[in-house]
């Protein structure tokens, strides 16, 4: 079955990309749609800034307001993904999604990527992007599918539960 997804574009609304992408990743949970919706990417970039002299390395939205979500398209994986909270719509002529073709996912750099983790749960982790930048962290559980950790923060004196993308974090030197 999935060799049979194919990747779609979704428009949303300027600054929604992230949001749309949890939206949609807690939908297709709840509705156990995952045989349908395999993956929900916001193609990001790395950008080096130098401010004050300081080497700064930030991450931008390759295309902003449009989130990529690979999927099979059904009734129902289409209404979900439609009737997310701040998707605009699929793009395609009128309101038929067109697939990307392998070119323009291999351009686009939202192929499939091998992801090799060098962390395990148990480990401490810096945050390196984000609202929690600057944080060391203790990973509870790793999420290779939807590239992600969970892990516990000691925020105001308490454990708080947290999860982060890969591209947040590194390993403690």
């Amino acid at each position: 079955m999935a060799d049979k997804a194919k990747w779609y574009v979704v428009h949303t609304y300027s600054g929604y990309e992230n949001k749309v992408k949890a939206n949609l990743e807690k939908a297709i949970e709840n509705r156990n749609l995952e045989e349908y919706v395999h993956d929900i990417q916001v193609p990001m970039e790395e950008v080096v800034e130098v401010k004050d002299g300081k080497k700064k390395i930030t991450f931008k939205k390759v295309f902003p307001g449009y989130v990529m979500v690979k999927m099979l398209m059904t009734d129902e994986s289409w209404y979900i993904v439609r009737n997310t909270r701040g998707v605009t719509g699929f793009v395609g002529p009128g309101s038929k999604p067109v697939a990307l073709t392998e070119d323009e996912v291999r351009t686009m750099g939202i192929a499939e990527k091998v992801i090799v983790v060098d962390y395990e749960v148990g480990e401490n982790i810096q945050v390196i992007f984000g609202p929690l930048e600057g944080f060391v962290a203790l990973i509870q559980e790793i999420h290779l599918d939807k590239q992600k950790v969970k892990a516990l923060i000691n925020m105001f004196g308490r454990e708080t539960p947290v999860e982060l993308e890969f591209n947040q974090i590194q390993k403690l030197d």
